[in-house]
């Protein structure tokens, strides 16, 4: 097979791909295809297969938020940790919000 794409997302996701069919065949002894043909499963048996990835690709999906909430949390604090440390007690925000009221 000849890949004509130059996009090297394409491209990475490919060989990905490939690497995981590979570990496939190696831990099941067949291909997709051999499987099909060989009768080894039927198509319940790949949408139960589907199924069963999905499913793991939703809690991955929520562990993957948790970790973005509790980076972000960290990046918040310490970044409030770094205005502290400059003497920057934020207290100016609170004047600035009141110096707009009255402009209004």
């Amino acid at each position: 097979m000849k890949i004509d794409t130059k996009d090297e997302i394409v491209l990475a996701v490919l060989k990905k791909m490939d690497q995981r069919s590979m570990i496939g065949q190696k831990k099941y002894g067949a291909t997709m295809m051999q499987e099909i043909e060989g009768q080894e499963k039927d198509l319940n048996r790949f949408l139960v297969d589907v199924q069963e990835e999905l499913m793991d690709a939703l809690l991955y999906i929520e562990a993957a938020k948790r970790c973005l909430t509790d980076e972000i949390e960290e990046a918040m604090r310490n970044r409030i940790n770094i205005i502290g440390q400059n003497g920057n007690d934020g207290l100016h925000y609170h004047d600035i919000e009141i110096n707009e009221e009255e402009t209004l």
